[in-house]
């Protein structure tokens, strides 16, 4: 269940930094959904460490699946740049990731 959570927490930071481009770009309500997003996200991180998943862990996996992403859904989104450099940037975090979970379970 942690892991559910965390996904959804995810997904909630993420959707509330994209909807800040939003806001940013003149759609004050989006603020709105910024602030619900951030706060529904820092709730559901703060359950999925409830359950048992470690903080470093937790977050490594907040960031790099955040990072990957909010820069390739801005891609479609907002037409921003995702070159093949930024792609094995976002390969590498994940890579980063997944060696710290494989070293914690040791």
């Amino acid at each position: 269940m942690g892991y559910l959570f965390l996904l959804l927490a995810i997904f909630g930071e993420v959707g509330a930094t994209l909807s800040l481009k939003a806001a940013a770009r003149g759609n004050r309500k989006m603020y709105a959904v910024v602030g619900g997003g951030y706060v529904f996200a820092f709730t559901l991180l703060a359950l999925s460490l409830r359950e048992g998943i470690p903080l470093g862990i937790a977050y490594g996996i907040w960031a790099a699946v955040g990072v990957g992403l909010t820069a390739i859904l801005s891609r479609v989104i907002y037409k921003e740049p995702l070159t093949k450099v930024m792609l094995l940037g976002i390969l590498l975090i994940l890579c980063g990731i997944l060696l710290i979970e494989l070293a914690a379970q040791h």
